[in-house]
């Protein structure tokens, strides 16, 4: 049999010439094409969030070690890596880069072996994947405003819900913003009637008095989970959470490797896990991570805000997994651009994804639209706003 080879390797960064109102986040993109010797073409994306040019120079570099090789040889190329790479443990440079090559490794193996990613994983364990909102509540500041725009998002069928009520709170909470925190929860549990579930969002901002606070005044909504609570970073801090309060946590968007999924599982710090597939080391060490959580019992919830090729292939993955929870949107928060990169669109309907059946990732993508958001330099900051939260909610009044 021939072997294949990688003999092209293309990079894109991707985003917004006009500034048309979307966060920074979510207006730039970067992805990977890899062409291989017989034609075949594989799509990989990398995490942008403020790091754009890090992480295509971070792409780069790992390209050295992919170009030439074979694409179906996923274990070699990401030791050949890890080998190479003396920070790649602790670099998420570095892992989103190597995840990205991964993830259009594993594009081509689905199309060379024509069968769908999910069918290499392990086959169907579900035929819809539930899914929660995202990004909803841009613009929200008073809670009459989160209840509104909760209540449209029920009707259209979304039967959980993801938000951040804390406003421009970071590391310290008071009295006067834990009560607005509160009145924002509360009203978009009251505008759907209690029929949809809260999750209710930190962005790893708080100190632990500070999220043990928030804990026992939001614990009456009984939320789905409270995500990332103390500042990730803060091991001990969230082991004192654990201890103070009864209340369920997710976590895992700032995992970068299966070795400290293991350590945050191992040590009970959490009840859900939420790795990211462009963080984590791409197919071949999420599925891993995967596997951990499973033995643990614990469920997993990928985290999935960038873009068409990581919706794709966390899509693949909650169809195979047997310790699936629910699954994180964008998509109808994401700029129209975004939403027209890729030809074979999934479907979302009554709160529920459908699942790409094409061989490899199942999507194609529109290299028109990609021609026309090429761009150049880094992103936009905001000193005002910080870039992980939702467009206009960096607001307490």
């Amino acid at each position: 049999m021939k072997i294949l080879k990688i003999t092209d390797i293309e990079i894109y960064q991707l985003g917004e010439k006009a500034d048309s109102g979307s966060a920074t986040w979510a207006a730039n993109s970067i992805l990977i094409k890899l062409t291989t010797s017989n034609g075949v073409i594989g799509w990989g994306e990398a995490a942008p969030t403020l790091r754009v040019r890090p992480v295509i120079e971070a792409l780069n570099e790992v390209a050295r070690i992919y170009r030439g090789s074979d694409p179906l040889n996923v274990e070699r190329n990401w030791h050949e890596w890890h080998k190479h790479d003396f920070y790649l443990p602790f670099s998420f440079e570095s892992t989103t880069a190597a995840s990205a090559f991964d993830i259009a490794c594993w594009d081509i193996i689905g199309k060379h072996c024509g069968a769908p990613l999910h069918e290499l994983l392990g086959g169907i364990m579900r035929s819809k994947i539930r899914v929660y909102s995202n990004g909803w509540y841009d613009g929200c500041v008073t809670p009459e405003q989160f209840g509104e725009q909760a209540k449209r998002y029920n009707r259209i069928g979304y039967t959980a819900l993801k938000f951040d009520p804390f406003g421009n709170y970071y590391d310290y909470i008071d009295e006067k913003g834990l009560q607005l925190a509160y009145d924002r929860v509360k009203a978009v549990s009251e505008s759907t009637n209690g029929e949809t579930e809260l999750l209710i969002e930190h962005h790893g901002r708080f100190n632990p008095n500070s999220a043990i606070m928030i804990a026992k005044k939001l614990r009456e909504f009984n939320p789905l989970f409270m995500e990332e609570p103390v500042h990730p970073e803060n091991l001990q801090g969230l082991k004192k959470y654990r201890a103070a309060t009864d209340v369920r946590v997710a976590l895992g968007e700032r995992i970068l490797t299966k070795e400290h999924a293991t350590y945050i599982l191992a040590n009970n710090l959490a009840d859900f896990l939420q790795p990211d597939l462009t963080n984590v080391g791409g197919v071949t060490e999420g599925r891993k991570v995967v596997a951990i959580a499973e033995a643990f019992g614990v469920e997993v919830a990928f985290h999935n805000a960038f873009g068409p090729i990581q919706n794709a292939v966390t899509l693949q993955m909650d169809t195979a997994i047997p310790n699936f929870l629910i699954q994180e949107s964008f998509y109808e928060c994401f700029p129209e651009w975004k939403k027209h990169l890729v030809k074979d669109q999934w479907s979302i309907v009554d709160g529920h994804a459908s699942i790409p059946t094409r061989p490899g990732l199942g999507v194609e993508i529109d290299e028109k639209v990609l021609e026309d958001h090429v761009v150049e330099g880094q992103e936009s900051f905001n000193p005002d706003e910080p870039v992980w939260v939702v467009k206009n909610t960096w607001k307490s009044s």
